[in-house]
């Protein structure tokens, strides 16, 4: 049995022995959370921004407000200070996103708050550490991506940042590359940010339905209501549509860190929608099936043979008897496998972020791939030279005479 497959089987039994405790640690966690909120609320200062802050430049803006890059004025720290309008946001959120911040966002690719937290006539503001370089979404080539060895660092990052939130009990339910901060130009080190949607795992929030390639498909039966809810508030009809209710789920994140890895590799999106409805997912889908039935079949016993052949030989024959769709190609049998676990479309058998781990250091483009195996192929021809020439020891003895 190769590392990979070996490696994930391990994974895949250590998460299932520590489901239950995640579930345990749910409650706890979601808990002291709302007593964190509950006594920071007590303690909130009012104060003047320009008293205490030097204001350099804007970060970048979006519906939850704003952030800056701040000096404080009394101790010349460099800070990001995020403001939250107080028109269209509660208290209860701020202070939440604060404080999952500051107590819970402890992994090095996770951003934390400073402890600085403070409302003004119309904003509440904390501050938090700064990414100086940017998001991940400014450094993407449009129709190209970004560098391989570059994805690889930042999924390996990643991979650590979003298992230790849900080893604490919470999900990000927002990751996308503009929630992804660098700390330097070559994203040796980048954080994973804004966590205004997070929640505790088994939280029950309203399905929402999104046109987004990172909106998971088990949220597909909310897009009727979403639209007709749309076309009545466009008719003026006050009446709702009742809603769909969801579980949050660990898996939501590794759906989001699939659709990263596409969009790091390719510059593009893999589909617009996660619906049937959309041309793309649905090839996906239909590729996808076909794939889990030849699984099938092989545990059932009806392939023989490949029982003791290596994985990657096991990758490349599936992908040559069934090529991915057309928005795939260019990518490696080792990255589609891992795309498979993590863009499973069944919630409950999709694969931990954890599982990221056992594919990095092998090629996820095929152009790596054949430049790889040239090398190789250069590598062997050498040695062949040298055995039909008598080895290293008589090689060393040549290269010897030669230099006197």
């Amino acid at each position: 049995m190769s590392a990979v497959k070996y490696n994930t089987q391990v994974l895949k039994r250590t998460f299932l022995c520590s489901k239950g405790l995640i579930y345990q640690l749910k409650a706890a966690a979601a808990q002291e959370l709302d007593e964190l909120c509950f006594l920071s609320a007590q303690s909130m200062p009012n104060l003047k921004v320009s008293e205490h802050f030097r204001m350099v430049k804007l970060l970048g803006e979006g519906s939850y407000g704003k952030v800056m890059l701040a000096v404080h004025r009394k101790r010349g720290t460099p800070m990001a200070l995020k403001f939250f309008p107080r028109q269209s946001t509660s208290l209860t959120s701020f202070l939440r996103e604060y404080n999952l911040s500051l107590s819970y966002c402890t992994h090095p690719s996770l951003t934390r708050a400073l402890g600085i937290f403070f409302s003004t006539p119309s904003y509440y503001v904390f501050a938090q550490q700064a990414g100086l370089y940017g998001d991940l979404y400014s450094v993407i080539v449009s129709e190209a991506g970004v560098n391989e060895d570059c994805v690889q660092r930042v999924m390996s990052q990643l991979s650590g940042a979003v298992t230790h939130l849900h080893s604490l009990g919470f999900v990000h339910r927002d990751i996308k590359p503009e929630n992804i901060f660098l700390c330097d130009s070559s994203c040796r080190w980048v954080k994973l940010g804004d966590f205004g949607l997070a929640r505790a795992i088994g939280t029950t929030v309203r399905a929402v339905w999104y046109e987004s390639p990172f909106c998971t498909p088990e949220v597909e039966p909310a897009k009727e209501p979403e639209k007709e809810m749309e076309r009545r508030r466009n008719e003026g009809t006050e009446e709702e549509v009742e809603d769909i209710w969801i579980s949050v789920e660990p898996c939501i994140d590794s759906w989001a860190l699939g659709v990263l890895v596409y969009c790091l590799l390719t510059g593009c999106f893999p589909w617009e929608e996660s619906t049937h409805d959309d041309r793309g997912y649905r090839k996906y889908k239909e590729w996808f099936d076909r794939e889990a039935e030849r699984d099938e079949k092989m545990r059932d016993g009806e392939w023989r043979g490949e029982e003791d052949a290596d994985d990657y030989i096991i990758m490349e024959r599936k992908q040559r008897d069934n090529p991915p769709p057309s928005q795939f190609e260019g990518l490696s049998p080792l990255v589609m496998t891992l795309l498979k676990e993590l863009l499973h479309p069944e919630p409950k058998h999709r694969g931990t972020p954890e599982e990221i781990l056992s594919y990095l250091g092998g090629p996820w483009l095929m152009e790596t791939e054949r430049e790889e195996k040239r090398k190789a192929e250069e590598a062997e021809k050498e040695a062949r030279k040298m055995r039909e020439r008598g080895g290293v020891e008589e090689e060393l003895l040549r290269e010897g005479r030669g230099e006197r």
